[in-house]
Protein backbone atom coordinates (compact mmCIF):
# COMPACT_ATOMS: atom_id res chain seq x y z
CA UNK A 1 0.00 0.00 0.00
CA UNK A 2 1.76 3.37 -1.47
CA UNK A 3 0.70 6.40 0.30
CA UNK A 4 0.77 9.31 -2.24
CA UNK A 5 -1.49 12.07 -0.94
CA UNK A 6 0.99 14.23 0.79
CA UNK A 7 0.20 17.85 0.27
CA UNK A 8 3.76 18.54 0.72
CA UNK A 9 3.54 22.01 1.59
CA UNK A 10 7.07 22.71 2.97
CA UNK A 11 7.66 22.42 -0.49
CA UNK A 12 6.21 25.98 -1.36
CA UNK A 13 5.38 26.56 -4.88
CA UNK A 14 6.76 23.14 -6.19
CA UNK A 15 3.39 21.51 -4.54
CA UNK A 16 0.85 23.82 -5.16
CA UNK A 17 -0.14 22.43 -7.94
CA UNK A 18 0.69 18.89 -7.29
CA UNK A 19 1.27 16.41 -4.50
CA UNK A 20 4.54 15.95 -3.88
CA UNK A 21 4.85 12.14 -4.87
CA UNK A 22 4.64 13.99 -8.66
CA UNK A 23 7.34 16.40 -7.65
CA UNK A 24 9.62 16.12 -10.73
CA UNK A 25 13.73 14.84 -9.35
CA UNK A 26 16.75 14.76 -10.94
CA UNK A 27 15.64 15.79 -14.10
CA UNK A 28 13.86 12.65 -15.88
CA UNK A 29 12.08 11.22 -12.65
CA UNK A 30 9.80 11.98 -10.25
CA UNK A 31 9.46 11.43 -6.72
CA UNK A 32 7.14 8.45 -6.84
CA UNK A 33 9.16 7.15 -9.43
CA UNK A 34 11.70 5.27 -6.80
CA UNK A 35 8.84 3.68 -4.49
CA UNK A 36 7.32 2.05 -7.60
CA UNK A 37 10.91 0.75 -9.29
CA UNK A 38 11.52 -0.48 -5.59
CA UNK A 39 8.29 -2.58 -6.09
CA UNK A 40 9.01 -4.05 -9.10
CA UNK A 41 12.68 -4.78 -8.50
CA UNK A 42 11.51 -6.44 -5.15
CA UNK A 43 9.18 -8.87 -7.38
CA UNK A 44 6.18 -6.93 -5.80
CA UNK A 45 3.06 -7.60 -8.55
CA UNK A 46 -0.31 -5.80 -6.73
CA UNK A 47 0.44 -2.32 -5.23
CA UNK A 48 -2.62 0.22 -4.48
CA UNK A 49 -1.87 3.40 -4.70
CA UNK A 50 -3.64 5.98 -2.11
CA UNK A 51 -4.03 9.45 -3.77
CA UNK A 52 -5.74 12.41 -2.11
CA UNK A 53 -4.27 15.18 -2.64
CA UNK A 54 -4.72 16.76 -6.81
CA UNK A 55 -5.08 13.23 -7.57
CA UNK A 56 -5.31 14.30 -11.36
CA UNK A 57 -1.75 14.40 -12.41
CA UNK A 58 -0.67 11.22 -10.74
CA UNK A 59 -3.48 9.49 -11.58
CA UNK A 60 -2.58 10.12 -15.19
CA UNK A 61 1.04 9.52 -15.00
CA UNK A 62 0.90 6.22 -13.25
CA UNK A 63 -1.95 5.01 -15.64
CA UNK A 64 -1.66 1.14 -15.50
CA UNK A 65 1.91 0.91 -14.02
CA UNK A 66 3.28 0.12 -17.65
CA UNK A 67 6.15 1.86 -17.15
CA UNK A 68 6.88 -0.62 -14.21
CA UNK A 69 5.55 -3.50 -15.18
CA UNK A 70 2.94 -3.31 -12.87
CA UNK A 71 -0.04 -3.86 -15.48
CA UNK A 72 -0.21 -7.62 -15.16
CA UNK A 73 -3.50 -9.31 -15.03
CA UNK A 74 -2.40 -11.21 -11.52
CA UNK A 75 -2.74 -8.25 -9.28
CA UNK A 76 -0.72 -4.29 -10.85
CA UNK A 77 -1.00 -0.58 -10.20
CA UNK A 78 -4.39 0.40 -8.23
CA UNK A 79 -5.01 3.89 -8.11
CA UNK A 80 -7.35 3.74 -4.67
CA UNK A 81 -8.61 7.64 -3.96
CA UNK A 82 -10.80 8.13 -0.95
CA UNK A 83 -14.31 7.88 -1.05
CA UNK A 84 -17.42 8.60 1.77
CA UNK A 85 -17.19 7.26 4.93
CA UNK A 86 -19.33 7.22 7.97
CA UNK A 87 -19.10 10.99 7.49
CA UNK A 88 -20.17 12.61 4.67
CA UNK A 89 -17.23 13.93 2.93
CA UNK A 90 -14.50 12.71 4.24
CA UNK A 91 -11.09 12.19 3.24
CA UNK A 92 -7.90 10.31 4.09
CA UNK A 93 -7.77 11.64 8.08
CA UNK A 94 -3.78 10.25 8.36
CA UNK A 95 -2.17 7.41 7.42
CA UNK A 96 -3.82 4.56 9.25
CA UNK A 97 -7.10 5.69 8.24
CA UNK A 98 -6.26 5.96 4.38
CA UNK A 99 -5.40 2.20 4.77
CA UNK A 100 -7.72 1.37 6.65
CA UNK A 101 -10.52 2.58 4.36
CA UNK A 102 -8.96 0.25 1.62
CA UNK A 103 -9.49 -2.60 3.90
CA UNK A 104 -11.33 -4.24 1.16
CA UNK A 105 -9.09 -4.33 -1.32
CA UNK A 106 -6.61 -5.74 0.88
CA UNK A 107 -8.99 -8.50 1.93
CA UNK A 108 -9.59 -9.16 -1.48
CA UNK A 109 -6.64 -10.37 -2.19
CA UNK A 110 -6.27 -11.96 1.12
CA UNK A 111 -2.39 -11.39 1.66
CA UNK A 112 -0.11 -13.37 4.19
CA UNK A 113 2.21 -9.34 4.51
CA UNK A 114 1.25 -6.43 3.87
CA UNK A 115 3.72 -3.39 3.58
CA UNK A 116 2.88 -0.30 3.37
CA UNK A 117 4.84 2.65 1.73
CA UNK A 118 5.49 6.49 1.10
CA UNK A 119 5.72 7.93 -2.42
CA UNK A 120 7.84 10.74 -1.27
CA UNK A 121 11.08 9.64 -0.41
CA UNK A 122 14.02 9.26 -2.92
CA UNK A 123 15.82 5.91 -2.05
CA UNK A 124 16.82 2.06 -3.41
CA UNK A 125 15.48 -1.07 -1.80
CA UNK A 126 15.11 -4.75 -1.96
CA UNK A 127 11.91 -4.82 0.19
CA UNK A 128 12.01 -8.99 -0.42
CA UNK A 129 15.66 -8.90 1.85
CA UNK A 130 13.02 -6.53 4.43
CA UNK A 131 10.47 -9.49 4.57
CA UNK A 132 12.89 -11.99 4.94
CA UNK A 133 14.24 -10.47 7.77
CA UNK A 134 10.59 -10.38 9.10
CA UNK A 135 10.30 -13.75 8.72
CA UNK A 136 13.11 -14.80 10.60
CA UNK A 137 12.51 -12.76 13.60
CA UNK A 138 8.99 -14.21 13.75
CA UNK A 139 8.14 -10.28 13.38
CA UNK A 140 4.49 -8.94 13.70
CA UNK A 141 5.26 -5.77 12.64
CA UNK A 142 9.16 -4.78 11.13
CA UNK A 143 9.76 -0.91 10.55
CA UNK A 144 12.64 0.08 7.94
CA UNK A 145 15.18 2.11 10.01
CA UNK A 146 18.15 3.96 9.21
CA UNK A 147 20.10 6.33 11.39
CA UNK A 148 19.38 10.09 10.60
CA UNK A 149 21.88 13.12 11.45
CA UNK A 150 21.15 13.69 15.30
CA UNK A 151 19.99 17.91 14.30
CA UNK A 152 17.40 16.34 12.36
CA UNK A 153 16.14 13.60 14.41
CA UNK A 154 12.89 15.81 16.11
CA UNK A 155 11.70 15.48 12.20
CA UNK A 156 11.21 11.65 12.62
CA UNK A 157 9.92 8.73 14.17
CA UNK A 158 12.85 7.91 16.59
CA UNK A 159 13.06 4.29 18.35
CA UNK A 160 15.29 2.59 20.79
CA UNK A 161 15.61 -1.37 20.17
CA UNK A 162 17.73 -4.11 22.37
CA UNK A 163 20.13 -6.38 21.41
CA UNK A 164 18.09 -8.64 18.94
CA UNK A 165 17.27 -5.38 17.57
CA UNK A 166 13.49 -5.85 18.79
CA UNK A 167 11.87 -2.34 19.41
CA UNK A 168 11.45 -1.37 22.88
CA UNK A 169 10.44 2.47 22.89
CA UNK A 170 8.68 4.19 19.56
CA UNK A 171 8.59 8.43 19.85
CA UNK A 172 6.93 9.94 16.80
CA UNK A 173 8.75 13.36 16.60
CA UNK A 174 10.24 14.00 19.77
CA UNK A 175 11.33 17.27 20.48
CA UNK A 176 14.21 15.43 22.70
CA UNK A 177 15.39 12.84 21.28
CA UNK A 178 17.13 9.76 23.66
CA UNK A 179 18.35 8.09 19.59
CA UNK A 180 18.62 8.92 16.24
CA UNK A 181 17.45 5.69 14.65
CA UNK A 182 14.63 7.04 12.31
CA UNK A 183 11.92 4.79 11.09
CA UNK A 184 11.84 5.72 6.96
CA UNK A 185 8.35 5.28 7.04
CA UNK A 186 8.62 1.37 5.29
CA UNK A 187 6.44 -0.69 7.56
CA UNK A 188 5.77 -4.78 7.10
CA UNK A 189 2.44 -5.87 9.09
CA UNK A 190 1.38 -9.63 9.16
CA UNK A 191 -2.15 -8.68 7.81
CA UNK A 192 -4.06 -10.39 10.73
CA UNK A 193 -1.89 -8.10 12.54
CA UNK A 194 -2.82 -5.46 10.81
CA UNK A 195 -6.35 -5.54 10.19
CA UNK A 196 -6.76 -5.87 14.34
CA UNK A 197 -5.03 -2.64 14.67
CA UNK A 198 -6.88 -0.47 11.71
CA UNK A 199 -10.32 -1.84 13.33
CA UNK A 200 -9.23 -0.32 16.93
CA UNK A 201 -8.18 2.39 15.32
CA UNK A 202 -11.02 3.55 13.37
CA UNK A 203 -13.22 3.10 16.45
CA UNK A 204 -10.83 5.10 18.71
CA UNK A 205 -12.42 9.16 18.63
CA UNK A 206 -9.27 10.11 20.33
CA UNK A 207 -6.86 8.86 17.91
CA UNK A 208 -5.25 10.75 15.10
CA UNK A 209 -5.17 7.58 12.57
CA UNK A 210 -1.74 7.73 12.05
CA UNK A 211 0.85 5.03 11.92
CA UNK A 212 3.54 7.20 13.78
CA UNK A 213 1.27 8.19 16.20
CA UNK A 214 -1.06 6.00 17.41
CA UNK A 215 -0.39 2.38 15.69
CA UNK A 216 3.09 1.83 16.46
CA UNK A 217 3.13 3.00 19.65
CA UNK A 218 -0.24 1.20 20.65
CA UNK A 219 0.97 -2.16 19.16
CA UNK A 220 4.24 -2.02 21.56
CA UNK A 221 1.74 -1.59 24.51
CA UNK A 222 0.06 -4.59 24.00
CA UNK A 223 3.95 -6.15 23.35
CA UNK A 224 3.33 -7.25 20.09
CA UNK A 225 7.20 -8.64 18.39
CA UNK A 226 8.08 -5.42 16.43
CA UNK A 227 11.32 -5.26 14.91
CA UNK A 228 13.75 -3.10 13.38
CA UNK A 229 15.47 -3.71 10.06
CA UNK A 230 18.26 -1.20 10.01
CA UNK A 231 18.92 -0.17 5.92
CA UNK A 232 22.86 0.14 5.01
CA UNK A 233 21.68 2.16 1.26
CA UNK A 234 21.02 5.75 0.64
CA UNK A 235 17.63 7.18 1.48
CA UNK A 236 16.35 10.40 1.54
CA UNK A 237 12.72 12.49 2.72
CA UNK A 238 12.74 14.95 0.58
CA UNK A 239 10.21 17.17 2.21
CA UNK A 240 11.89 20.55 2.46
CA UNK A 241 13.00 22.44 0.21
CA UNK A 242 16.84 22.13 1.50
CA UNK A 243 16.35 18.34 1.36
CA UNK A 244 15.11 18.51 -2.51
CA UNK A 245 17.76 20.64 -3.10
CA UNK A 246 20.57 18.66 -2.11
CA UNK A 247 19.26 15.38 -2.07
CA UNK A 248 19.17 16.42 -6.39
CA UNK A 249 22.33 17.92 -6.16
CA UNK A 250 23.86 14.89 -4.16
CA UNK A 251 23.04 12.77 -7.78
CA UNK A 252 26.19 15.07 -9.32
CA UNK A 253 28.33 13.42 -7.28
CA UNK A 254 31.26 10.98 -7.81
CA UNK A 255 29.73 7.73 -7.01
CA UNK A 256 26.13 8.90 -6.31
CA UNK A 257 23.66 6.78 -4.78
CA UNK A 258 21.12 6.92 -8.31
CA UNK A 259 23.27 4.71 -10.68
CA UNK A 260 20.87 4.68 -13.39
CA UNK A 261 23.05 2.22 -15.63
CA UNK A 262 22.62 -0.07 -13.10
CA UNK A 263 21.39 -3.39 -15.09
CA UNK A 264 20.13 -4.96 -11.78
CA UNK A 265 18.09 -2.66 -9.66
CA UNK A 266 16.64 -0.24 -12.96
CA UNK A 267 14.81 3.36 -11.70
CA UNK A 268 11.96 3.83 -13.72
CA UNK A 269 10.06 6.52 -15.19
CA UNK A 270 6.89 7.24 -17.56
CA UNK A 271 7.96 10.78 -18.72
CA UNK A 272 7.20 11.20 -22.31
CA UNK A 273 9.21 9.78 -24.58
CA UNK A 274 11.19 13.57 -26.14
CA UNK A 275 14.12 13.33 -29.01
CA UNK A 276 17.40 13.66 -27.76
CA UNK A 277 18.63 16.56 -26.08
CA UNK A 278 20.44 19.64 -28.46
CA UNK A 279 23.53 21.38 -27.25
CA UNK A 280 24.74 24.33 -29.29
CA UNK A 281 28.37 25.72 -30.78
CA UNK A 282 28.35 27.92 -28.04
CA UNK A 283 26.77 25.47 -25.15
CA UNK A 284 29.19 24.78 -22.25
CA UNK A 285 28.23 21.62 -19.92
CA UNK A 286 30.55 20.54 -16.67
CA UNK A 287 29.30 18.33 -13.86
CA UNK A 288 25.48 18.57 -14.45
CA UNK A 289 22.56 15.93 -16.05
CA UNK A 290 21.13 16.85 -19.38
CA UNK A 291 17.76 14.97 -20.01
CA UNK A 292 16.31 14.58 -23.25
CA UNK A 293 14.80 16.94 -25.51
CA UNK A 294 16.39 19.73 -24.24
CA UNK A 295 18.22 22.73 -26.24
CA UNK A 296 21.36 24.20 -24.51
CA UNK A 297 23.05 27.20 -25.93
CA UNK A 298 24.54 28.99 -22.96
CA UNK A 299 26.42 27.61 -19.87
CA UNK A 300 25.23 24.80 -17.36
CA UNK A 301 27.44 24.66 -14.22
CA UNK A 302 26.49 21.43 -11.74
CA UNK A 303 22.79 21.36 -12.46
CA UNK A 304 19.85 19.59 -13.52
CA UNK A 305 18.08 20.01 -16.32
CA UNK A 306 14.71 17.90 -16.70
CA UNK A 307 13.04 17.20 -19.84
CA UNK A 308 12.28 19.91 -22.46
CA UNK A 309 14.52 22.67 -20.32
CA UNK A 310 15.51 25.75 -23.13
CA UNK A 311 19.12 27.62 -22.13
CA UNK A 312 19.28 30.47 -24.25
CA UNK A 313 22.58 32.30 -25.36
CA UNK A 314 24.67 33.98 -23.05
CA UNK A 315 23.17 32.27 -20.40
CA UNK A 316 24.77 31.00 -17.32
CA UNK A 317 23.38 27.73 -15.44
CA UNK A 318 24.63 27.30 -12.11
CA UNK A 319 24.34 24.91 -9.06
CA UNK A 320 20.72 24.97 -9.79
CA UNK A 321 17.87 22.79 -10.49
CA UNK A 322 15.67 23.08 -13.57
CA UNK A 323 12.09 21.37 -14.18
CA UNK A 324 10.34 20.06 -17.00
CA UNK A 325 9.97 22.72 -20.13
CA UNK A 326 11.44 25.95 -17.63
CA UNK A 327 13.38 28.38 -20.16
CA UNK A 328 16.10 30.58 -19.55
CA UNK A 329 16.61 33.29 -22.29
CA UNK A 330 19.13 35.06 -23.68
CA UNK A 331 22.09 36.58 -20.80
CA UNK A 332 20.53 35.52 -17.63
CA UNK A 333 22.18 34.32 -14.56
CA UNK A 334 20.85 31.60 -12.57
CA UNK A 335 22.65 30.66 -9.55
CA UNK A 336 21.32 27.97 -6.69
CA UNK A 337 17.64 28.13 -8.05
CA UNK A 338 14.45 25.74 -8.35
CA UNK A 339 13.05 26.82 -10.95
CA UNK A 340 9.35 24.88 -11.48
CA UNK A 341 7.89 23.61 -14.89
CA UNK A 342 6.99 25.24 -17.39
CA UNK A 343 8.06 28.28 -15.82
CA UNK A 344 10.05 31.33 -18.01
CA UNK A 345 12.80 33.52 -17.24
CA UNK A 346 12.78 36.44 -20.18
CA UNK A 347 16.45 38.20 -21.12
CA UNK A 348 18.83 39.78 -18.91
CA UNK A 349 17.68 38.53 -15.34
CA UNK A 350 19.71 37.81 -12.33
CA UNK A 351 17.89 35.03 -10.60
CA UNK A 352 19.86 33.18 -7.10
CA UNK A 353 22.96 33.55 -5.22
CA UNK A 354 25.19 35.61 -6.62
CA UNK A 355 28.61 34.74 -6.81
CA UNK A 356 28.70 31.18 -4.23
CA UNK A 357 28.68 27.82 -4.05
CA UNK A 358 25.95 25.23 -3.76
CA UNK A 359 27.58 24.28 -0.58
CA UNK A 360 27.47 27.36 1.47
CA UNK A 361 24.93 29.08 3.76
CA UNK A 362 23.00 30.96 0.59
CA UNK A 363 19.66 30.53 0.62
CA UNK A 364 17.82 28.71 -2.35
CA UNK A 365 15.49 30.90 -4.73
CA UNK A 366 12.50 28.87 -6.06
CA UNK A 367 10.50 30.01 -8.94
CA UNK A 368 7.08 28.63 -9.31
CA UNK A 369 5.90 26.38 -12.01
CA UNK A 370 4.39 28.57 -15.16
CA UNK A 371 5.68 31.75 -13.68
CA UNK A 372 7.53 34.34 -16.01
CA UNK A 373 10.10 36.44 -14.78
CA UNK A 374 9.81 39.78 -16.35
CA UNK A 375 13.15 40.88 -18.78
CA UNK A 376 15.87 42.65 -16.85
CA UNK A 377 14.56 41.16 -13.24
CA UNK A 378 16.82 40.62 -10.33
CA UNK A 379 15.66 37.72 -7.68
CA UNK A 380 17.54 37.85 -4.64
CA UNK A 381 18.65 34.66 -3.12
CA UNK A 382 16.39 32.75 -1.05
CA UNK A 383 13.31 34.05 -2.30
CA UNK A 384 9.96 32.25 -3.68
CA UNK A 385 8.55 33.52 -6.51
CA UNK A 386 4.73 32.66 -6.92
CA UNK A 387 2.65 32.85 -9.88
CA UNK A 388 -0.47 34.93 -8.98
CA UNK A 389 -3.70 32.90 -8.62
CA UNK A 390 -6.25 33.80 -11.24
CA UNK A 391 -9.98 33.94 -9.70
Amino acid sequence: MLLAGGQGSRLGGLTRRRAKPAVSFCGKYRIIDFTLSNCTNSNIDTVGVLIQYKPLLLNSYIGLGSAWDLDNPFGGVHILPPFLGEKEGSWYNGTANAVYQNYEFIDFYDPEYVIILSGDHVYRMDYALMLKFHKEKNSEITLATIKVPWEEASRFGILTVDGDERITKFTEKPTQPDSNLASMGVYIFNWSTLKQALIADASDDQSQHDFGQNIIPQQLEQEKRVYAYKFQGYWRDVGTIESYYNANMESLREGHFLNIFDPKFRIFSNEDILPPHFVGSTAKIENSLVCNGCIIHGEVNNSILAPGVYVGKGVQIKDSILLPYAKVHTGSVIRKTIVGENAEIMRHCNVGAEGRSASDQAGITVIEDHHIIPEGSVIKEGENVYRPQVI
